[in-house]
């Protein structure tokens, strides 16, 4: 039962084909079996997955099925969950159990789903490879010898996801933490438009940027998942009265006879990207042609100062976000001479050293020596994207772009923090600016590594997005099950 999607499984359930106590059953064994070996789950919940299940086929019986009622999924631990372990991947919050639900998980319970456990990321989610987490890095289930990354921050969501230990997950994206993950692991990742989903109970890294999103194996599976976690929320002053419906497979956007513009970025024409990542990219591109869509290219004159940007607000966020963690309300507390000494001893040993080097560097940028010549200059940069990406819809309806540069990296390269940062590169502006942006798989390289694409699109274009990612993944049709533990 683990081959099925998300849609499939549904469907089986609804037929009465299969129970959710036996779905979940399945997955359960699997994260006994696979969990240790890709490290993709922080906290495994078998009891409340299993009662989960048994309501659901409870209601189902009774004729009041929820919209996702029965799929097991997996959550991202930097989501609150009332009575279970919420770390954040972090040895500060290693054993905080919150006493209230965040949004986006409510709204999957109001759904139906079946919690199956809290999955693994990069500490307090910064980081590309999963590498900064206390509790050791998730792996990629492609070519699992080879001890690849599966992506950051959201490398857990998308190892369990790829490795058939969760039907779909939750993820965030605060620079292409739900998209460069995806894209490395042959998945699905979508982040939705900012305040498109709440983040009210999210763990907070950036304010402006954090945007909640769903993992899943195909761009149907990934739209109902973003169906059931969208809404507006009053408790999150950022959240959108705009909605997401979604009941059922998407329509197509192209073919008989409709059109469509679709805009590739002018400024990433020169950027290094592998001659996989080349090669795939120009046949989706001639596969859209062939569609009817018009290839147009479109101007963003200031995306490639977007990293720079990004790199000095997000830390400058994550500075003022992450002072309450002080050793004195909650998390971890470490005593000292005074309330001075708590503070800075708590501190050094709850916070991993990339955590710290972000602090650091917000704190500095947010100095009143460095505030308008680094803060107020990023700031001005993100504007100016935010007016290119306008204007660039005025001559688009949607644009595309690579999802990375080329395949899943060894866990073990040896590679300096701007480094990762620069790995960025193609996700980052649409944080910046607030707008939806879908990776989906486009082929399998030489080394049969899969490799992603974005759909980017206007703000609340979410269903055109996922509608354009559709066609991708149905030209690319590629298997994305790693045969290393799917057992193809």
């Amino acid at each position: 039962m683990i081959n099925l999607t998300l849609t499939e499984a549904l469907k089986k359930l609804n037929n009465g084909e299969i129970s959710a106590v036996e779905l979940t059953r399945d997955y359960l064994d699997r994260i006994e079996k696979y969990g240790a070996d890709l490290n993709c789950y922080i906290t495994v919940t078998p009891e409340r997955a299993m009662a989960d299940a048994a309501a659901s086929d409870a209601r189902r019986a009774a004729g009041a099925a929820l919209p996702l009622d029965g799929l097991p999924i997996a959550m991202k631990d930097l989501f609150a969950t009332r009575g279970i372990r919420t770390t954040a991947a972090s040895k500060m919050l290693e054993n905080f159990v919150p006493e209230y639900e965040s949004t986006v998980s409510q709204n999957l319970i109001n759904a139906g789903t079946v919690l199956l456990g809290k999955v693994n990321l990069d500490e307090f989610a910064m980081g590309t490879f999963s590498k900064t987490s206390f509790f050791g890095a998730p792996i990629n289930p492609w070519q699992m010898e080879k001890r690849l990354t599966a992506g950051g921050s959201s490398g857990g969501s998308t190892s369990a996801v790829a490795g058939g230990l969760a039907i779909a997950a939750t993820g965030t994206d605060t620079g292409g933490s739900i998209r460069f993950p995806a894209a490395i692991t042959g998945m699905v990742g979508m982040k939705p438009t900012y305040g498109l989903c709440s983040r009210w109970g999210c763990i907070a890294y950036a304010s402006s940027l954090d945007t909640p999103g769903p993992i899943a194996r195909t761009v149907d599976d990934a739209a109902l998942m973003l169906a059931a976690m969208a809404g507006h929320d009053e408790k999150d002053s950022t959240s959108a009265k705009n909605g997401f419906k979604c009941n059922g497979p998407l329509e197509a956007i192209l073919g008989n006879g409709k059109k469509l513009r679709v805009g590739v970025i002018k400024e990433f024409a020169n950027v290094e990207i592998s001659d996989d990542m080349k090669t795939l990219f120009e046949k989706r591109i001639a596969d859209l042609k062939s569609l009817g869509a018009e290839i147009v290219e479109v101007s963003i004159p200031n995306i490639l100062d977007a990293l720079a940007a990004y790199y000095i607000i997000a830390p400058a966020e994550a500075s003022s976000n992450l002072a309450r963690y002080d050793g004195m309300r909650y998390g971890l507390r470490v005593e000292g001479n005074d309330i001075y000494d708590t503070f800075d001893k708590s501190r050094a040993a709850g916070f991993g050293d990339e955590v710290k080097r972000r602090m650091i560097i917000g704190t500095a940028v947010l100095s009143s020596e460095s505030y308008d010549v680094y803060f107020m200059q990023a700031a001005r940069v993100r504007r100016l994207i935010s007016d290119a990406f306008n204007a660039a819809f005025k001559k688009c309806d949607l644009i595309v772009c690579p999802s990375s540069a080329g395949t899943a990296m060894s866990l073990a390269s040896d590679l300096k923090p701007l480094e990762y940062y620069a790995l960025d590169l193609f996700t980052v502006a649409m944080n910046l600016v607030g707008i939806p942006a879908c990776s989906v798989p486009c082929g399998l390289a030489q080394n049969g590594l899969p490799l992603g694409m974005q759909v980017i699109g206007a703000r609340f274009d979410d269903m055109r997005v996922l509608q354009l990612a559709k066609h991708i993944e149905s030209a690319a049709n590629i298997d994305n099950r790693p045969t290393t533990i799917m057992g193809k």
